[in-house]
């Protein structure tokens, strides 16, 4: 499997000639992010995660939370809403869903629906939660107002992943990438992983 990063959240996952697209929102430029991928998968309703008119002009069926549904009434018949627990299958991958809700953001405001993706039972995308679960690969979120460092590098002790990739990182500056990588290097160099952040437009394969 292929992994491309975008702008801020976003992923390609490529495999046999087909795609899907993870979280192309409001903080994706790339024009190019959803481009014939079959599917797109949404883990919420935040603008960095969640564009409705940049999916108006695709054709890729939708797999989201009800919070995210509730905005693409217009495009209805190629909404599915999942939820954790669920398991569907679409251009050649397997994808479990994992979780229900947005980590906790502000005390005055309940959180929003959000559902992570675990992809062939190896790539997991949590959106905005630190949902734990056994993944080889994880999308790790580097940077949000809801997260601290202390908070990440928990949430990576307790996936332990074999490798883990930054993302979530489109609100940084250069000195904050910086202290993102060098928070990440200790942390790579303790558990003797593979663990670093994806710049825009880099890929792996795994």
């Amino acid at each position: 499997m292929k992994i491309t990063k975008y702008g801020h959240a976003c992923v390609r996952l490529e495999n046999n000639g087909r795609a899907i697209v993870i979280d192309p929102g409001v903080m994706t430029p790339e024009p190019d992010a959803v481009a014939g991928a079959e599917a797109v998968l949404i883990t919420h309703e935040h603008f960095d995660h969640f564009d409705p008119e940049g999916l108006r002009g695709s054709r890729a069926a939708v797999y989201t939370c009800a919070g995210v549904a509730r905005h693409l009434s217009g495009s209805a018949e190629r909404v599915r809403v999942v939820r954790g627990g669920d398991h569907f299958s679409v251009a050649g991958f397997e994808v479990a869903v994992v979780g229900d809700k947005h980590h906790f953001s502000h005390p005055d405001v309940p959180p929003v629906d959000n559902v992570g993706f675990l992809v062939d039972g190896e790539v997991l995308h949590p959106g905005d939660a630190l949902t734990v679960t056994d993944a080889p690969t994880l999308l790790l979120p580097g940077q949000a107002p809801w997260l601290t460092v202390p908070d990440m590098i928990g949430y990576l002790r307790r996936t332990a992943p074999l490798r883990a990739y930054a993302i979530h990182d489109g609100l940084l500056n250069d000195w904050g990438l910086k202290v993102l990588d060098d928070v990440l290097a200790i942390e790579a160099e303790r558990a003797g992983a593979d663990i670093r952040r994806l710049r825009p437009g880099e890929s792996v394969d795994v």
